[in-house]
């Protein structure tokens, strides 16, 4: 039989060609095309009182500048609010280009094309902007307030506010024995892909169609974004997403005022227009996340189970909101975790503020979620002096009770339904990877060695393979070689291996002969994107039922060669044979063959589904009514709801007494997300996060000053952890297969992030002996919690 892969850690097979340079990303293209450049708000709020380009049309190699004014028809209307919602009752989107106002640092207001991206940059230069200042709204607090508004018209500065409830909370947690009360913050970070956004676009006027490239997450809506504000036929639209190097959310936003100006500016020059986002760039005009405020109310009785919770955050959405609410809705909803409180009100207020639009990023709200519930966790197992690992198993929801309905409604619009999961199992593992119970006795050593350590703990529910759909298109060729493609992106994932495994396993053919096309509407043109870790969850449950439907037409027309009943037949190693007799089998290639009735022989192998050669029943048509030549399929996945992944990590650091650096001394994660398709690229997955769930916690904060000015927007300046800063990563797997879709699969993409901040929050608190309630935490600032602690209790033990 042919060996199976899915289940195996085989290495990526995309991996050599971009190790080797032989990428393509947006950069590689469009060499001779021309460059654009954009004139940006160096102020938060102002007014545009006037554009003065005389300066600037003296310079040679200049093509074209415009404004707003310039921008005909749709083109000149704000960009679309992604994510309506009912709770969103006051969204703001931009221009593409400003029109009256600006609202952050680094909104575009003047476009500039020439010959090359240096001689637009020197037009932009000179390029005068009159603006009348407006008062900056700079942090929650400030927009909190609401003393003055980022959008005149907005009440309050709250674009969104939304109450869910179960139960009577408030009056659970005031008739609880005890109650714990936490005002809880996490900072502003963003994403800060290895590539920034970029868009090239290319107009034929012939036959009036356009090919767009864009380093996106999302390649066939940013098509029909384009065509709608375009106005052009979405089947006149080409969209490809090249080689992208990185997306974790900021590029799922679409579309970007650029990938309509540059495409517009194209089709008006009748040139090849190209953008590359530069780094700053990125910092001040893309999208950032995590800002909150949070306020939490528990009630438990004497043995931690907690009776009632009650939550109340106040969300930083930036100066618009493109993509709708979907981080705080995450944020309310995910904040449960594994955990049943006897009943829980959750409410937020989502706020604008004069800084960069926020929109998801890795995790999209669930690290903000689990922040509140796990150092509600902490503190309840403070305040009753119990092992914190026991109060959290005493509120799990338990494996028989799955699936469990929250009674709340998700993202997606669907209940907030647990599929499947086993935290106590998954606890259990996690105790002792990390060695949990032996803790103590490592502190007692450290502490005669004048160390000080700490350990913490956080636990999460994630959900992932958010709908609507995903398609999938196979297609077995001639020459052996199976085609796959699905309208999902790809920005390092592995997906080009991945599908591959899923579709040699249905078609029994090795991984070697399977060749995977993704992001590209010329050859799949429905899809949704990859973001909310729905990769393998929908695009691989799409690409296995195509490879089913080829796999029965297989089976059917080699029945029909081999005169055998198709439920006798199996494929094994590129081959269909009769079960248990030898000799009778036709290769996969013959079969493709076959069932393409062909009136011309190009060689030996086609000549044998010429009509001649294969004439069969003089009665009955070559190509049945209800069939199609080639050996291929196409079919779609589409949930009834998400699916739930879910994990537990854990971290010992040691905080030094002197300096107050903060060191990871192991890091160990136990991780349930249904059926591995392959360990490997799971395991990267929860490496890059964990990564950057350890940037979040002790490094990266986007820091505006009062005047809304980024004033670390750069890196260097900004920080972020390097290898010698990211931890070993231990892993051990659950694997509980979802009931939902034919894989049994869950996302896998964001795990590795949601919790570490307050993993490593719990951990700092123990080794300190002082509450931690925000992150990130910099050597500085835990100096400074320590002197607020000694002035407030005295010396600490």
């Amino acid at each position: 039989m042919t060996t199976r892969t899915v289940g195996e850690p085989i290495a990526r097979r995309e991996d050599p060609r971009l190790l080797t340079g032989q990428g393509r990303y947006l950069d590689d293209i469009g060499h001779d095309a021309l460059a654009a450049a954009f004139v940006r708000s160096p102020h938060a709020h102002a007014r545009i009182v006037d554009v003065d380009v005389t300066d600037a049309l003296d310079v040679d190699g200049l093509v074209a500048i415009y404004t707003h004014e310039d921008l005909p028809g749709r083109v000149g209307e704000p960009l679309p609010v992604l994510i309506p919602h009912a709770a969103l009752t006051e969204p703001r989107t931009p221009y593409a280009l400003a029109r009256d106002e600006v609202n952050h640092v680094g909104e575009a207001v003047v476009m500039v094309v020439a010959t090359g991206r240096d001689v637009a940059e020197d037009v932009c230069e000179r390029i005068r902007v009159e603006y009348d200042f407006l008062p900056p709204v700079v942090g929650i607090e400030s927009s909190r307030d609401a003393a003055a508004l980022v959008h005149d018209d907005v009440p309050g500065n709250v674009s969104a506010h939304l109450v869910q409830e179960v139960g009577d909370a408030r009056a659970a947690v005031d008739a609880a024995p005890h109650v714990v009360e936490l005002d809880l913050e996490i900072e502003r970070s963003a994403s800060t892909p290895l590539e920034g956004k970029g868009v090239h676009a290319r107009w034929d006027a012939d036959d009036r169609s356009l090919r767009v490239y864009t380093s996106t997450q999302a390649s066939t809506s940013v098509r029909a974004a384009v065509a709608a504000k375009l106005e052009l036929p979405p089947d006149r639209v080409e969209v490809i997403a090249p080689d992208v190097g990185g997306g974790f959310g900021v590029k799922i936003v679409h579309p970007w005022p650029e990938e309509v100006l540059v495409p517009w500016a194209a089709i008006r020059l009748g040139r090849e227009v190209k953008w590359t986002e530069d780094r700053r760039e990125h910092f001040v005009s893309a999208a950032h996340e995590r800002g909150q405020l949070q306020h939490v109310r528990a009630g438990f009785d004497d043995d931690g189970r907690v009776l009632g919770l009650d939550v109340t955050f106040w969300h930083d959405n930036g100066a618009y909101t493109p993509y709708g609410i979907i981080v705080p809705i995450v944020t309310s909803t995910q904040l449960l975790g594994p955990y049943k409180p006897g009943a829980y009100r959750v409410e937020f207020s989502s706020l604008y503020t004069n800084t960069v639009t926020v929109t998801p990023y890795r995790g999209a709200g669930r690290p903000q979620g689990c922040f509140a519930m796990e150092r509600t966790m902490d503190a309840i197992a403070a305040e009753l002096g119990l092992d914190r690992t026991v109060v959290r198993e005493r509120n799990f929801i338990q494996p028989d009770e799955m699936p469990y309905d929250h009674g709340l409604t998700f993202q997606d619009g669907r209940p907030l339904i647990y599929d499947s999961g086993d935290f106590p199992a998954t606890l259990a593992k996690l105790r002792k990877l990390v060695g949990w119970d032996e803790f103590e006795t490592y502190r007692d050593q450290a502490r005669a060695q004048g160390r000080r350590v700490g350990i913490g703990i956080g636990c999460y529910v994630e959900g992932t393979g958010v709908g609507p759909y995903e398609g999938g298109f196979v297609k077995v060729e001639t020459d052996g070689t199976v085609v796959v493609a699905t309208g999902l992106t790809t920005q390092g994932q592995g997906h080009q291996t991945v599908f591959a495994q899923v579709v040699a396993d249905e078609l029994g053919v090795g991984v070697d002969r399977v060749a995977v096309t993704t992001g590209d509407t010329r050859r799949f043109g429905y899809a949704v994107g990859t973001f909310a870790s729905r990769a393998a969850v929908m695009s691989g449950n799409a690409v296995a039922l195509a490879a089913r439907r080829v796999r029965e037409k297989a089976l059917r027309v080699a029945g029909e060669a081999l005169e055998a009943d198709p439920r006798d037949l199996e494929i094994v190693d590129g081959e269909v044979r009769v079960k248990g007799t030898p000799g009778a089998t036709i290769p996969l290639t013959t079969v493709a063959v076959l069932s393409n009735p062909l009136r011309y022989a190009f060689d030996a192998e086609t000549e044998r589904a010429t009509q001649f050669a294969s004439p069969g029943d003089p009665d009955q048509p070559p190509v049945a009514d209800d069939d199609e030549p080639g050996l291929q399929g196409t079919d779609y996945y589409s949930p009834p709801r998400s699916t739930f992944a879910n994990g537990m990590h854990a971290a010992i650091v040691e905080t030094d007494p002197e300096t107050a650096e903060i060191s990871i001394l192991r890091y160990c994660v136990v991780h349930d997300c249904g059926t591995l398709l392959n360990p490997r690229l799971v395991e990267g997955q929860i490496h890059g996060g964990v990564a950057q769930g350890v940037g979040g916690a002790l490094y990266e904060r986007m820091v505006y000053d009062d005047a809304g000015q980024l004033v670390n927007a750069s890196f260097m300046d900004f920080l972020m952890p390097y290898a010698t800063e990211v931890p070993a990563i231990e892993i051990d797997h659950l694997q509980t297969p979802s009931p939902l879709n034919p894989l049994g699969v869950k996302g896998a993409g964001e795990a590795g992030v949601i919790p570490v901040s307050a993993v490593l929050a719990a951990a700092i608190e123990d080794a300190e002996g002082i509450r931690v309630t925000r992150m990130p935490m910099s050597p500085s600032e835990l100096h400074h919690l320590r002197e607020r602690s000694t002035n407030e209790e005295g010396p600490r033990r």
